[in-house]
C-alpha cells in the first residue's frame, strides 16, 4: 500500500473487515472482549463467531471494552512500523465506550497524531468507512483532506440488518430504541439500523425471511440518488448460504456500485443479536469528496 504520509488506520473487531483487506491495507484491529462463565475471550482472536452462536442457547456472554493495554500495544506497533498519524475509526459510542478509550489513549501517546472518529454505526458501517479511508490514503490524499472527508463519509453511510429475534438484544440490555416485537411464531422479522445518536433502532417489521431481505435492499436502494458514486456492502452472521442471496439481490437493485465489501458479523455483535443475521449497507461518496475539495 502506497502511504507516503505515514497514516495508519486503527479500528476495532466490530468493523467486520475481511482479513484479506486488513492485510492489504495494514489495518490495526483492537479486539473487544467477551466474558463467558469459563473465562474471557478476545473477539476474533480466542473465539470465532460460530463458536459464540453455538454457545448462545446456553449462555449469553457479557461484552466489554478492549483492555487498555491492548490499545496501548496497538499504538506501539503503529509507531514501530514508522507511522506518524492515525485515523481511529470505531464502533458507535451508543453501544460501546471502545471509541472513547481509543481516543483517550491516543491523546496520551507521544509521537503520534491521532484523529478519532465515532462512526455512530457498527459492522458494515465501520468497515466501509475504514476501507474507503484506506483507498484514499493509497491515492495520496493529505491528512487535512481525510479529516474533512471522513465526517461526511460517515454521515452518508447507512446499514440495515435483519435479525431472527430481538430476544438476544433484550437479554443483553442492548435493545436501545427498538420497540419489542411480538410474533416470533408469525415469522415477523425485525429490520434494525442505527439512530443518529448511534443507538440501535427498528425501521421495519416484515413477515418472512425473504420479504425482509427484499425490504432491506429496498431501504438501501432508496438512499442512493441516481448518478452518485457509492459503495455497497453485505454481511451475514451464521447465514453463509443467505449471504449469496442477499448479495445477488443488492447487486441487481444497485448495479452501479464502485466497490463491494462482504463481511461476517463479529463475535461481539453476534452475541448482541444472535444467529441468522443478514445485513446490507450503502455509502455515498459525493459529500465526502466535496468536503475534501476532490469533487470533479
Amino acid at each position: 500500500m502506497i502511504n507516503k504520509q505515514k497514516i495508519a488506520l486503527l479500528t476495532d473487531s466490530c468493523a467486520d473487515i475481511p482479513q484479506t483487506l486488513v492485510r492489504r491495507y495494514d489495518i490495526y484491529v483492537v479486539p473487544l472482549k467477551l466474558i463467558f462463565s469459563d473465562g474471557e475471550y478476545a473477539d476474533g482472536v480466542d473465539i470465532t463467531p460460530t463458536e459464540v452462536y453455538r454457545r448462545l442457547p446456553q449462555e449469553i456472554p457479557k461484552t466489554t471494552l478492549p483492555g487498555g493495554d491492548m490499545v496501548e500495544q496497538a499504538y506501539a506497533r503503529i509507531k514501530q512500523a514508522g507511522y506518524t498519524k492515525v485515523l481511529a475509526i470505531n464502533l458507535s459510542g451508543g453501544l460501546s465506550g471502545t471509541g472513547n478509550l481509543v481516543r483517550l489513549i491516543g491523546e496520551q501517546t507521544v509521537g503520534l497524531e491521532v484523529a478519532a472518529f465515532d462512526t455512530l454505526s457498527g459492522s458494515l458501517g465501520i468497515g466501509m468507512t475504514v476501507i474507503q479511508a484506506a483507498r484514499w490514503i493509497e491515492e495520496g490524499w493529505s491528512w487535512s483532506e481525510l479529516l474533512r472527508a471522513i465526517p461526511a463519509l460517515m454521515r452518508d453511510t447507512h446499514v440495515f440488518f435483519c435479525v431472527d429475534t430481538l430476544e438476544y438484544l433484550r437479554k443483553g440490555g442492548r435493545i436501545g430504541k427498538i420497540a419489542a416485537v411480538a410474533g416470533t411464531l408469525l415469522q415477523i422479522k425485525p429490520i434494525i439500523s442505527f439512530a443518529p445518536d448511534g443507538e440501535l433502532t427498528s425501521v421495519a417489521k416484515i413477515r418472512g425471511h425473504k420479504a425482509a431481505m427484499q425490504k432491506m435492499v429496498q431501504l438501501a436502494t432508496a438512499l442512493v440518488p441516481r448518478g452518485v458514486p457509492f459503495n455497497l456492502a453485505v454481511a451475514h452472521g451464521d447465514a453463509p448460504a443467505e449471504l449469496k442471496e442477499i448479495r445477488e439481490m443488492a447487486q441487481k437493485s444497485l448495479p452501479d456500485y464502485l466497490h463491494l465489501m462482504e463481511g461476517e458479523i463479529d463475535c461481539t455483535l453476534g452475541a448482541y443479536v444472535g444467529p441468522h443475521l443478514l445485513g446490507v449497507g450503502v455509502q455515498m461518496l459525493t459529500e465526502a469528496l466535496s468536503a475534501a475539495g476532490k469533487e470533479n
